[in-house]
């Protein structure tokens, strides 16, 4: 069977391999039939030339022209919506309704037409200007292709052609290579065709989004350190995005990293006793979610051990024990989870429920519950602490509210926190306490609900500190916010009017772009 073609600069060509793969059904844990190829260093560096060239050539376009691409392309991903949607069933086994349909789709195409409306608004580049010294800012392009690899959770809205990251990228006027996951290569191929087609049908350079399915680790090492590569988004394992990290800093380039998060969740006492029951079902219902595959899972639940406490772990107990709902993507998270419960048995955890591979075909793994003492916890928080996808969590039993103060103080970084506390004030005083440690930890604090799921706003933030990401000012969705990690601040001192970008000339390109002028956020013209 021949393998299938690469995006590059404009044209669907053989690639020139150095190896090749194939998907897997998770349903049934049999290989699909297409065969797919790992890319050589030439096909890498052929799209870097390419991708350095479009960068020169995107920069020169009107915001018009890139905002009518995404546009364009975020229509046609609705219109052959059904497709799509088949195809990434077939490659994850996420089920259709309501996963794909109705929530992931939708989002992937409202994150490209946000990005569009942002492009074209043109207010994300926070245009400065110092009018009686002459000297005026903005954030531009990078000058570079950024490179987006794709995750394996996120078939659509992460998707390294169709998702966020290259969305944003290219709305603040970068090309995109991107390196799809090999767990669902045809999802990112038929993203490919339609955006091919879209770039074919605008005013757009043909290199402004190419695809390799897969890299050998050298080759995508040497892929985020080129002198010619931008900067690079990573959304994957924490191994994989050390690796890649520590080769973009050696040669001085940017690379934002979602690497891993457990999300840990405090149950305040007063709250236990008011509604233990229901957050043991809230808890259940966030870590079931895509079978567990959300990098905003609660991997952490910690609570004083008291009565209340004792029955909302035989509420968990129950509904952990309910048959896994869905299946992992790919056989290494077996694998994964396998290694993460042996290493906290090891450090004195214990499973309640579960822990163990299912029988039957495809890649199950039972419902997971496993608790911890905290003082247990204390002793090896950091092996706590590994993101292990699959509907698994941890209890950490706290003897009192002071343990469990020693456990926040003790957190690493993470996406996510969540603290519920009672209804009526009765834990405000506890919260006031919890509440400082788990933020200077977490990009984004929860109140009374779970963390799992993300709200595509502007003021959303999917980041947080080392190791949930590599930079905690960052985030990964939010637009225009998620913009600013493909984009490069320049200045221009005492540059002549015509020769200064139309944001910064003295009179608003749109009328309507925001921008700081002497002190004042305002859209109106510079008045000499």
């Amino acid at each position: 069977m021949a393998e299938t073609s690469i995006l590059i600069n404009g044209t669907w060509r053989p690639a020139r391999p150095v190896g090749s793969f194939r998907a897997f059904d998770p349903s049934t844990g049999v290989p699909l039939p297409e065969l797919f190829p790992v890319s050589s260093r030439e096909d890498v560096l052929e799209a870097l030339e390419a991708g350095r060239k479009a960068a020169l050539e995107l920069a020169a376009r009107p915001p018009e022209t890139i905002a009518g691409f995404l546009e364009l392309f975020a229509r046609r991903i609705v219109e052959r919506a059904e497709e799509i949607v088949a195809v990434a069933h077939c490659e994850t086994a996420f089920p259709i309704e309501p996963r794909l349909r109705l929530n992931e789709l939708p989002r992937t195409a409202d994150q490209i037409r946000q990005s569009a409306e942002a492009a074209r608004d043109r207010s994300w580049r926070r245009a400065t200007i110092a009018s009686k010294l002459n000297i005026r800012s903005m954030y531009g392009p990078l000058g570079g292709p950024v490179v987006v690899f794709g995750p394996n959770n996120f078939p659509l809205a992460f998707n390294a052609v169709g998702g966020g990251d290259a969305a944003a990228a290219i709305a603040a006027g970068n090309p995109v290579i991107a390196k799809g996951h090999p767990g669902h290569p045809s999802t990112t191929r038929l993203f490919a065709e339609i955006a091919a087609g879209c770039l074919a049908e605008t005013d757009m350079p043909k290199a402004t989004l190419q695809l390799v399915y897969h890299l050998n680790p050298e080759d995508g090492l040497s892929l985020v350190a080129h002198p010619w590569t931008g900067a690079t988004a990573f959304t994957g394992s924490r191994a994989a995005g050390l690796k890649l990290k520590e080769a973009a800093d050696r040669a001085g380039k940017p690379i934002y990293l979602e690497m891993s998060s457990v999300n840990p969740v405090f149950i305040l006492p007063a709250a236990m006793r008011e509604r233990g029951e229901q957050i043991a079902a809230d808890l259940f219902a966030s870590c079931s979610l895509g079978a567990g595959q959300f990098c905003t899972k609660p991997g952490l639940v910690i609570f004083v051990n008291d009565d209340a406490g004792r029955r909302f772990v035989e509420a968990a107990r129950g509904l952990f024990e309910q048959p896994p709902s869905g299946y992992l993507v790919g056989p290494g998270l077996i694998g994964g989870l396998k290694a993460a419960i042996a290493k906290m048995k090891l450090q004195k955890a214990f499973v309640l429920v579960g822990g163990t591979e299912t029988d039957g075909p495809g890649f199950g793994f039972a419902n997971t519950l496993l608790a911890v003492h905290a003082w247990d916890f204390l002793r090896s928080p950091d092996v706590f602490q590994q993101e292990a996808f699959g509907t698994a969590t941890v209890l950490v039993f706290a003897p009192d509210v002071e343990e469990m103060t020693a456990v926040a103080e003790a957190l690493g970084g993470n996406l996510a926190g969540s603290i519920y506390s009672h209804g009526q004030g009765e834990d405000d005083g506890l919260y006031r306490t919890i509440e400082p440690l788990l933020l200077r930890g977490v990009g984004r604090v929860l109140n009374d609900k779970m963390p799992t799921g993300l709200a595509v706003v502007p003021a959303m933030v999917h980041g947080g500190p080392f190791p949930a990401t590599g930079h905690p000012g960052f985030t990964a969705v939010g637009i225009p916010a998620a913009m600013l990690r493909f984009a490069a601040l320049r200045c221009y001192d005492n540059v002549r009017p015509d020769r200064l970008p139309e944001e910064l000339r003295d009179k608003n390109p749109t009328g309507r772009m925001w921008r700081l002028i002497d002190g004042e956020w305002t859209s109106r013209d510079v008045f000499s």
